[in-house]
């Protein structure tokens, strides 16, 4: 069983800056990648950034690269978004997610989200 739990969202102005932090428990030490997605009301979630665990190798979507930065914390088992220079239309519920293998593209468990709120 996989637990994942998101925090750090909030409100915050144009321009701002938040750090949202994904915290996994359970069979998670053995799994590939974690990885965040946002959803804006009325549109699909979309892939935000992911990171693996092992070699820290990290994508990023095009429309935050330069803006978010993720990073890991292994011993924390914590995954971290950084997001600066946020716009409103970053504005969504960011959900983090686990893969459980590199030969597998799903993303198979998924935390609650937190929501972010960036006005203008």
């Amino acid at each position: 069983q996989v637990q994942l739990v998101e925090s750090g969202g909030g409100l915050v102005q144009a321009g701002g800056s938040l750090r949202l932090s994904c915290t996994t428990s359970g069979r998670t030490f053995n799994s590939y990648a974690v990885g965040w997605f946002r959803q804006a009301p009325g549109k699909e979630r979309e892939f935000v950034a992911r990171i693996t665990w092992s070699g820290g190798d990290t994508d990023y979507a095009d429309s935050v690269k330069g803006r978010f930065t993720i990073s890991r914390d292994n011993a924390k088992n914590t995954v971290y978004l950084q997001m600066n220079s946020l716009k409103p239309e970053d504005t969504a519920v960011y959900y983090c997610a686990v893969r459980s293998t590199r030969f597998n593209p799903i993303y198979g468990y998924w935390g609650q989200g937190t929501q972010v709120t960036v006005s203008s």
